[in-house]
């Protein structure tokens, strides 16, 4: 269980998760679900599976893990897949058996919040092999559905990708919105200090990362000690190109990563990776996914 251990779950802070669940949930009213009422009786049992009805990639254990623990005596829960599984149409993804109404009242925002996150796991695999071969690494960013954050880098995980920063408290990324006053000919020295004043943070940040725009800003920031990351933002493939073989020739290669990021799509970030970046950042992993199609069918009510 290898797959398990690394991709995850055990990430993801409980408590807020039990809490989204609930939230989720008396959105829906299911405590007073007025269908179920009429339909069925509180005493009977069912039994069903949750299927997949396309292909895709599974992210959602630590969602059927909120079940076992909301309904310990009223639902048991059976999950057939791995987080990171390729999923095909009819896959049985999990068993779910006990009250009928209780799992007609959950039934909707399990399918919610199952579809997001395979439906990630699902496009972050597709960029992922789609740069099978080279060094770049594909990371999600912070543009993630309010609340959801962790839920969404998740999924990236359960696609193969990687995290970025959690958030604004986690690592230092200075934006063009940072240096908009700094005058060119003082963009070096004011970076140089801005990586001072990171080395006083504490605890200390993950990592030192600067966005920049041209060569120009690149060439400038390249060689000062402290910064980890270089982003590459909307830079073309030629630009890249010159961005990678500078930090190569001066020596830097495996001591200073570069980024890219802006306008990386899926049909042209096999050429951006072949540029020799280290990471592509992709805002679409969270913020436009489409949910993956995925049912659950009643065996017996």
């Amino acid at each position: 269980m290898q797959r398990m251990a690394t991709l995850m779950p055990h990430l993801l802070d409980r408590k807020r998760l039990r809490d989204l669940w609930e939230i989720a949930l008396a959105e829906d009213g299911a405590d007073n679900d007025l269908s179920s009422q009429v339909a069925v009786s509180a005493a009977q049992a069912a039994e069903a599976v949750v299927v997949a009805r396309e292909p895709g990639v599974f992210a959602g254990t630590a969602i059927f893990d909120v079940v076992r623990e909301a309904y310990p005596t009223e639902l048991a829960v059976v999950v057939r897949v791995e987080d990171g599984a390729k999923l095909t149409p009819g896959t049985v993804i999990a068993d779910i058996s006990g009250s009928a109404r209780q799992l007609l009242a959950i039934e909707r925002t399990l399918l919610n919040f199952l579809q997001r996150l395979c439906g990630i796991a699902t496009i972050t695999r597709a960029y992922v092999d789609a740069v099978a071969g080279t060094r770049a690494r594909i990371c999600d960013t912070r543009k993630t559905i309010p609340g959801w954050r962790q839920l969404d880098k998740y999924a990236v995980r359960c696609g193969g990708g990687k995290n970025h920063r959690e958030g604004l408290h986690d690592a230092v990324l200075i934006k063009d919105n940072h240096l908009v006053r700094i005058e060119p000919q003082r963009l070096r020295s004011a970076v140089l200090d801005m990586v001072h004043a990171a080395t006083r943070l504490s605890p200390p940040p993950k990592f030192v990362q600067f966005e920049v725009d041209t060569l120009e800003q690149f060439n400038q920031l390249v060689t000062v000690p402290g910064i980890d990351i270089i982003l590459l933002d909307n830079f073309s493939l030629a630009d890249m190109r010159k961005a990678v073989a500078r930090r190569d020739e001066l020596g830097l290669l495996g001591k200073l990563q570069l980024e890219a990021s802006g306008g990386v799509h899926l049909d042209r970030v096999a050429e951006i990776a072949a540029t020799g970046v280290d990471r592509i950042s992709v805002g679409a992993l969270t913020h436009s996914v489409r949910a993956l199609d995925i049912a659950l069918d009643f065996e017996s009510l």
